[in-house]
């Protein structure tokens, strides 16, 4: 049986991960920062079930700044595929508590590959890099050769980590790798994100729970894509016979205006009568229209997109709609 192990587990990716190895027959374990929380998390329908929680699903208390539990709790797993995808998760929080960030996203990658680099058997390792590690490139769409040019302590650290792996993998022959994935999205999105923001102001004023939206740029431009082909894709990277870096990406740009009408329209609402715009929640550095090219993926993965922006928007809107 190959066995997982997977950071970050409750979040968004990581609790689409684990459905995608547990469907595969694999032993998945899981690092939990907040045990007290699973009962409203992402994996809670996992964690309730007798039969997948203690018998194929392992979850395992911890943080990144216990290096020497970590290194105890990976080395019983014995994993043979390592999934690193914790870490704060906000551009623009990190502008506000840079320190943090880098700690929690560098040196906690820094971490996990040391620990890995000692395993008597080190599994293949994926990190979950972004977009925002080029920050405002000099061309696009970008692929896995455009310059890294962070513009927040996110995407620094971020490229950190990335370098990281790649640095691991030429020095010490490890299987190491980086997904570069650009923004994904779904119902189970946290609502820091101004997708979700937009998805559930929809749902709620559609139900008379909320009466306007407040929002800051309108034009901002993103590559969305639905999260459970990026969590497929990471996959399919460590099954590769060779472990390299990819983009995972759509190729294709919306603005947030995009995200809205389409988020209002689908539950019958006209956007303009209820967003309004506010000066303070401008980011002053906002990187430029990144857009992902996947042909790599496309190529040497056989990746592919399953979903269309107008879906992705219509279903996380469905997913608050039944929330209510």
């Amino acid at each position: 049986m190959q066995k997982a192990f997977i950071t970050g587990i409750t979040g968004q990716d990581g609790s689409y991960l684990a459905e995608l190895l547990l469907s595969k027959d694999y032993e998945v374990h899981g690092l939990v920062h907040r045990p007290d929380g699973l009962a409203a998390s992402n994996i809670r329908h996992l964690v309730s079930d007798p039969k997948i929680l203690n018998q194929r699903l392992f979850l395992h208390n911890g943080s990144f700044e216990d290096a020497t539990h970590l290194r105890r709790v990976i080395s019983r797993a014995q994993p043979n595929e390592f999934y690193h995808l914790a870490g704060q998760s906000s551009p623009r929080l990190s502008l506000e508590l840079p320190e943090a960030t880098v700690d929690s996203i560098g040196m906690g990658t820094l971490r996990m590959l040391e620990i890995v680099r000692d395993l008597s058997s080190p599994p293949r390792f994926l990190y979950a890099s972004s977009s925002e590690v080029f920050g405002s490139p000099p061309h696009s769409p970008q692929d896995e050769l455009t310059p890294l040019n962070p513009t927040t302590p996110y995407g620094a650290a971020k490229a950190f980590s990335q370098h990281s792996a790649r640095i691991y993998r030429i020095a010490y022959q490890l299987q190491t790798c980086s997904a570069i994935l650009y923004n994904h999205e779904s119902p189970r999105r946290s609502t820091n994100f101004v997708t979700m923001k937009i998805a559930r102001a929809a749902a709620r004023i559609k139900k008379g729970l909320q009466k306007e939206l407040v929002l800051g740029s309108l034009t901002g431009r993103r590559d969305w894509g639905w999260a459970p082909d990026y969590v497929l894709g990471m996959w399919l990277m460590l099954q590769a016979e060779t472990v390299d870096d990819f983009v995972l990406a759509t190729g294709r740009l919306n603005s947030v205006e995009d995200f809205t009408r389409i988020a209002f329209s689908h539950v019958d609402l006209n956007w303009r009568d209820y967003v309004r715009q506010d000066a303070g929640l401008l980011v002053n550095v906002e990187p430029i229209a990144p857009c992902g090219n996947p042909g790599k993926a496309k190529l040497l993965l056989g990746w592919k997109n399953t979903l269309s922006f107008e879906h992705l928007v219509a279903r996380m809107v469905d997913g608050e709609m039944q929330q209510l």
